[in-house]
């Protein structure tokens, strides 16, 4: 994917996403005529339910804003693929026959779902890609800067080495599905700054970003290097860094390598408070999720200077080019920066976070 990066969204919730490349434009501008009025019907498509964001936040926030731009007279419909293709390609062609006005997709297998998005646009249906970029003719694209999410991830394992770091080191590497697009971006970005620093002894590509496959090939890795081979670990995302740890320890790891993450889980953040992970990628949810309403709601209103104020970037895919896009920023979470991110952004509350079993944790690095 091609990408042109104009503008970078701070994580905070606080910031109007319309100040994005758009001063001056808010969700009220008649800026043409609109051909629809507030009576808007959102279809939202998620891919699947191992990763809790998706209908912990993404859909709720969503929802919400849906809502509240269209006076609570528009409304939202759901489905969830759990990881399975042709489950979500009915879920889409039911949104299709029920003749939603613009469909969010967050695609399984975004090569597979092109037909329905073709058949979408056939139908006069706009659809947006969320999150993942989808093939075929989408109107256009919201998600975060996956090749930065990547280098964040590969940058952060080498701080975590220290002074010290050597190119002999050896690092295990468990990548994203092959079936997300995201995926390879964030292999190649997190490639860019590990290759040359360290060794990449062993790398794996997680069919489906399961954990029981990534926890699977972790063993696999540690009876291939050694259990005291092994300098750290780079994991796509929180799930799969939490299967990694178990493999570790169910090999006697007791002193654990430093491991990435992926999305602010709040197992993950409990970790991270824990020394057990040394680092999570945030990305506010609040600001994706809340573009993507926008999005939408401007597409299907006819409200096009608003709409290309949201979708200043752009991206191609393998079938089309110059998508309108908005990527939104992301940053590093670790134990340092726990309350000016998750806590700040009213993800978690530090009582979520520090319970029982971590508060001596949270204590000894003052989350409190």
């Amino acid at each position: 994917m091609r990408r042109t990066a104009i503008c970078m969204a701070a994580s905070s919730m606080a910031l109007s996403l319309t100040a994005c490349g758009a001063l001056g434009v808010s969700g009220d501008s008649a800026d043409a005529s609109p051909t629809k009025g507030n009576d808007v019907t959102v279809g939202v498509l998620m891919p699947e339910t191992t990763n809790t964001r998706y209908e912990d936040f993404d859909y709720p926030i969503i929802q919400k804003k849906v809502a509240e731009l269209t006076k609570k007279e528009g409304r939202t419909v759901y489905a969830n693929g759990e990881a399975d293709a042709k489950k979500q390609a009915g879920q889409m062609q039911k949104m299709i026959d029920d003749k939603v006005d613009v469909i969010l997709l967050d695609a399984v297998d975004s090569h597979a779902i092109a037909p329905m998005v073709k058949k979408a646009k056939s139908a006069g249906i706009p659809v947006i890609a969320y999150d993942r970029l989808a093939e075929g003719p989408i109107d256009a694209y919201v998600s975060f800067d996956n090749e930065l999410v990547g280098e964040v991830q590969g940058r952060t394992l080498v701080e975590s080495l220290g002074s010290g770091v050597d190119s002999s080191d050896k690092i295990v590497m468990l990548n994203g599905s092959p079936s997300d697009p995201n995926a390879g971006q964030f292999k190649a970005g997190a490639l860019s700054e590990l290759t040359g620093k360290v060794t990449i002894s062993e790398t794996y590509d997680v069919d489906g970003w399961k954990p029981a496959v990534a926890k699977k090939d972790m063993a696999a890795a540690i009876s291939s290097i050694g259990k005291d081979n092994i300098a750290a670990v780079y994991s796509a995302n929180d799930a799969m860094a939490g299967a990694a740890i178990e493999a570790m320890e169910e090999a006697g790891m007791t002193d654990l390598p430093p491991i990435t993450g992926q999305d602010a889980e709040l197992a993950a953040v409990q970790r991270i408070v824990a020394g057990e992970q040394y680092m999570s990628v945030y990305k506010s949810y609040p600001l994706e999720a809340e573009a993507a309403a926008e999005m939408a709601v401007a597409k299907i209103q006819g409200k096009d200077i608003l709409f290309d104020s949201l979708t200043q970037d752009r991206v191609d895919s393998p079938t089309d080019k110059e998508i309108p896009a908005q990527l939104v920023s992301v940053s590093a979470l670790t134990q340092s920066n726990i309350k000016s991110t998750v806590v700040a952004d009213g993800i978690y509350t530090v009582k979520q976070i520090c319970t029982a079993k971590f508060a001596s944790a949270c204590a000894q690095i003052k989350l409190n």
